[in-house]
């Protein structure tokens, strides 16, 4: 019996053009749509639009080392790799000595490419369906952005990111390094 599939947020990193309508939106909506404080109110804006875009940026552009040079510099421990591959930092270790972008021998890791704090992104889960995919779906004028059925599929160039959030990004290599 087949699993039943689940939609998700696809971003086809090779259309997208950084026009930014995806982050306008997102931002126009929770700006406008939640109650704040006076104070916050001004302040408000939703990155989650920003961080999440932000973990596939940062998938694109790593090597993927099999024993990573970042990780290991790392005194606090607090970066590490998931079952895909994929380098996250722990948000209560990191003391932002940035270690891990002199130890990284190919220059990928940038000080804002893994994120510092967590994506406010909720991938529009209480409200998209099949009428009404996530607002950075609707905005994206490239069709970069995509709520639909898909899987992993590394003949595609298809990396899952996490649960909610799937990508088409370009490898650079074919054999993972750093042993």
């Amino acid at each position: 019996m087949r699993k039943k599939m689940t939609k998700r947020i696809f971003i086809d990193i090779e259309k997208c053009y950084s026009c930014k309508e995806c982050k306008a939106k997102c931002s126009y909506y929770y700006k406008h749509s939640r109650t704040f404080r006076d104070s916050e109110k001004e302040e408000s804006q939703n990155k989650g639009f920003e961080k999440f875009f932000s973990k596939v940026l940062q998938y694109y552009i790593c090597r993927k080392c099999e024993d990573a040079f970042c990780i290991t510099a790392c005194s606090n421990e607090a970066l590490f790799k998931d079952q895909n591959g994929i380098l996250h930092r722990s948000l209560f270790r990191c003391t932002s000595c940035k270690s891990c972008l002199v130890a990284c021998p190919f220059g990928t890791i940038y000080k804002d490419v893994l994120e510092y704090k967590s994506s406010q992104c909720d991938f529009c889960l209480p409200r998209a369906d099949d009428k009404n995919p996530p607002l950075c779906v609707i905005t994206c004028p490239e069709g970069a952005i995509q709520y639909i059925e898909i899987e992993h599929d590394e003949k595609q160039d298809i990396y899952e990111i996490n649960k909610n959030l799937v990508a088409r990004v370009k490898k650079w290599i074919l054999e993972p390094i750093g042993k």
